[in-house]
């Protein structure tokens, strides 16, 4: 005998059921007051080269043209810099790895370099824009902004060796300045590689000027290199040029490469005058040593008495106002060159 069934309940039942008042929920009650908007999504970290608008042209050189461009998305600005040349596929690799690295870089006193692109055959760097330019032709006569100047880019070379990563062309026009007086290090990395790549008598004059002895005459030091002393030394002309206001070795930066050797490599290492402090003078001294294990780091200058007594409290505080005329980020060439 089977078991009596309950009978399924009708369509009619079941929405009888549904439209109960007892069993449904009243919808909560919204206070205005206390509404907070969501937030947005983050901004994309990718900064593609169809996003970018050249607005003007701000530098040029030997090796390539800077840009000032404007990321569109974003509404940031940046500088692109267009490298020279079709360079061969083990160089192109190359770049990209020193670029990979150099993006990880971060520090105040460091241009920031975001990417790189392989664009028309053309290597093209996207980095950090500096509104007020370099520092070439600058003449800084008065020892606190200076000291300000080099603590800067002691700071920026002291990180960039503790990450062992060498500079290799300290000089003016790679000494960038922006509205807020931050001094910051340009061009490194790539240019050690085109170094490689373009004839030495269209790159080299210009920058020979501010090598250390050692890396121009490899007889001297034994043969022996030292990457970091050598951006020491390049750093200690650039500060004694600024100091000056000219080139301070008997030659001109821009004169022959025999003639600039043999100022560089064997006569004695340009001092500060009389008239400037024992603090920069002993400076200067520390930076230029013909011995390149007699300089000292870029950690040790940080503490000499030339950069402490003018440190401020806060142990920030802009340069010295900006004097260059041209807005560049790149050195000039040969011929005249006026910038926007």
């Amino acid at each position: 005998m089977r078991p009596l069934q309950t009978p399924p309940p009708s369509d009619a039942a079941k929405s009888t059921r549904r439209r109960r008042s007892d069993l449904s929920l009243p919808l909560p009650h919204r206070d205005p007051s206390l509404a907070v908007p969501l937030p947005l999504p983050p901004p994309s970290a990718s900064l593609n080269y169809s996003d970018l608008d050249r607005l003007s042209r701000i530098g040029s050189g030997a090796g390539g043209t800077v840009y000032k461009v404007l990321h569109r998305p974003s509404g940031a600005v940046y500088a692109l810099k267009v490298i020279y040349g079709n360079h061969e596929d083990a160089v192109r690799n190359q770049m990209r790895r020193e670029i990979q690295i150099l993006r990880d870089v971060d520090h105040p006193n460091v241009v920031k370099c975001h990417n790189l692109f392989d664009h028309g055959g053309e290597i093209q760097v996207l980095l950090e824009f500096m509104d007020k330019g370099s520092l070439e032709s600058t003449h800084i006569p008065s020892e606190q902004p200076l000291s300000d100047l080099s603590r800067h880019v002691l700071a920026g070379l002291a990180y960039l060796h503790r990450r062992k990563i060498v500079h290799r062309d300290i000089k003016p026009s790679n000494l960038l300045i922006n509205s807020r007086r931050l001094v910051k290090i340009a061009d490194f990395g790539v240019s050690r590689v085109l170094a490689q790549t373009m004839d030495p008598c269209n790159s080299s004059v210009g920058t020979i000027a501010y090598m250390s002895p050692e890396r121009i005459n490899t007889d001297l030091n034994h043969g022996q290199y030292d990457g970091y002393a050598g951006d020491i030394w390049s750093l200690g002309v650039s500060i004694l040029e600024f100091y000056l206001g000219k080139f301070p070795f008997a030659v001109g930066r821009q004169g022959d490469w025999a003639s600039l050797m043999w100022a560089i490599c064997m006569s004695q290492p340009p001092e500060a005058p009389p008239s400037a402090s024992r603090e920069f003078r002993d400076f200067i001294s520390c930076c230029l040593q013909r011995d390149p294990a007699k300089r000292l780091s870029a950690a040790q200058l940080l503490k000499h008495p030339f950069i402490a007594q003018h440190a401020s409290p806060g142990g920030g505080g802009g340069v010295v106002q900006h004097q260059a005329a041209a807005h560049q980020l790149m050195p000039p060439p040969r011929q005249h060159y006026s910038s926007a």
